[in-house]
């Protein structure tokens, strides 16, 4: 389906596909979509005056009980055929409050940084690879992989397990084709039950409105089979996490070339100078970007070098380099970089917004990531780690989040946004985003961690 541009587009469209309703949504800062079904004959007062929600009810929006209404104001290159629904579209818009964009959505946040790379002449471009589990829950109530079958020590790309689930999968990738995105490959991953379905490069915001679209149709058609889609970071102790890498180059904006490309790097990675100050930006910033990219208690049990009974694939260590698997970032393509870090727990516009901010200090800075690493870090010594004066990435939520706290180019990026007064009055006082996003990390990661679990009291009990 083409991309419509404007309302008269998304008209044609909705006679043409005989649509009957359609789903208004919007994302919050932890990445929850919400959304409300409107008839399709109310087209022109959905995108003339927008649709309202209770902001405190939906979630975390820079909103108490006594806020007005947001209202959502759709944009119409966001609008999208349900592949599995018939008479039923989809589209996604920006948070407003009275009439004005508000300065917590994340959305917004986005767009807002893009403007601002676009002011220096490039357009951010990224594709996604998202990983996601199929899973349920037994008599007992334990979850499970949902195949019982996948079972293998070493699943990666394992055709008997594809095959198992070859109707879901292959209705996923034609689904995929269909809305345009240009899929191009399904495979089973390295965990039990996991899968993964690789989608091509577009601009970030229309990026981040895939993915969520993309977790959407994944979560609803796992359920039409009986089953959970779980894009949980790391549902298993002995099994691989999941995924949201980032595949990323800068666009000349006048051009539409790929700046990122230089066949005659003398690295032989095939990265331009600007492509190598963008990967710097990343890694000087890493720290405090890993709070937006793995932004749950969750994340930092997927960010964990394997073991023989902890599976992963996930970068443990602030380093960049080829082919490597090993690494942070990972030059594995012509003109484009590839962060291994992100997991898809969180909001993918507050997570592409780090990732460009982080990027463009490097190259307005012209920093130099150094040579590329060449080793397999899960299995260096701590010693050699250490001579090379390599960072390791954040061990908890709360780590990354006191680093996001200390960043200023990160909170710089994500801008200022508006408080209520001591009882919930207006007030003319603002705070940093990434202060209010930190103070929901925190309770966030005490609600988790706070809470005594069965395996603390096996082993700690009798203990010493």
């Amino acid at each position: 389906m083409a991309q419509p541009e404007t309302v008269e587009d998304v008209k044609r469209l909705i006679e043409e596909h005989e649509i009957e309703f359609i789903f208004a949504s919007f994302t919050e800062v932890q990445g929850k979509s919400s959304a409300k079904l409107v008839p399709a004959n109310q087209v022109d007062a959905l995108f003339s005056e927008g649709v309202g929600f209770a902001g405190f009810a939906a979630g975390h929006i820079g909103q108490g009980p006594q806020s007005p209404d947001v209202e959502i104001i759709p944009d119409p290159k966001t609008f999208r055929i349900v592949p599995w629904k018939k008479g039923l579209a989809h589209v996604i818009g920006d948070v407003t409050v009275e009439g004005k964009p508000w300065e917590y959505c994340p959305r917004t946040i986005l767009k807002n940084q893009m403007k601002k790379a676009e002011e220096q002449g490039y357009v951010f471009k990224l594709g996604f690879e998202a990983e996601f589990m199929l899973v349920d829950y037994n008599e007992d109530g334990e979850l499970r992989v949902a195949d019982k079958y996948d079972n293998w020590p070493r699943p990666c790309y394992d055709v008997k397990a594809l095959t198992r689930q070859y109707e879901l999968m292959t209705r996923l990738s034609k689904y995929v084709s269909e809305l345009g995105w240009e899929n191009y490959a399904v495979d089973h991953e390295d965990g039990n039950g996991q899968f993964e379905i690789n989608v091509t490069f577009a601009d970030a915001l229309e990026t981040a409105d895939r993915a969520i679209f993309f977790r959407y149709m994944v979560d609803s058609l796992a359920e039409e089979y009986g089953m959970i889609a779980t894009f949980m970071p790391k549902p298993f102790t002995d099994n691989t996490g999941n995924g949201f890498h980032y595949t990323m180059s800068l666009w000349d904006a006048e051009t539409d070339e790929n700046l990122f490309l230089d066949e005659n790097d003398p690295r032989g990675l095939d990265l331009s100078e600007l492509g190598y100050n963008f990967v710097a930006g990343i890694l000087e910033h890493a720290r405090g970007y890993t709070a937006m990219v793995a932004p749950t208690v969750n994340s930092y049990k997927r960010l964990k070098a394997g073991t023989e009974t902890i599976r992963t694939w996930v970068p443990v260590a602030i380093t960049y380099g080829g082919n490597n698997r090993t690494q942070m970032m990972r030059i594995a393509r012509s003109g484009a970089i590839e962060d291994r870090t992100p997991d898809f727990s969180g909001s993918p516009y507050l997570g592409f917004t780090a990732a460009l901010a982080a990027g463009m200090d490097g190259v307005n800075r012209k920093l130099d990531p150094g040579e590329p690493n060449d080793m397999d870090l899960y299995i260096a010594p701590w010693q050699e780690i250490k001579r090379r004066g390599i960072q390791m990435l954040p061990h908890s939520l709360m780590e990354s989040v006191h680093y996001l706290g200390q960043d200023q180019v990160l909170r710089e990026a994500f801008g200022q946004v508006p408080v209520d007064g001591p009882y919930g009055e207006p007030s003319d006082e603002t705070e940093a985003f990434v202060d209010y996003y930190a103070r929901i990390k925190r309770e966030e990661y005490h609600d988790v961690t706070d809470v005594v679990t069965s395996h603390e009291i096996s082993r700690y009990l009798r203990f010493p």
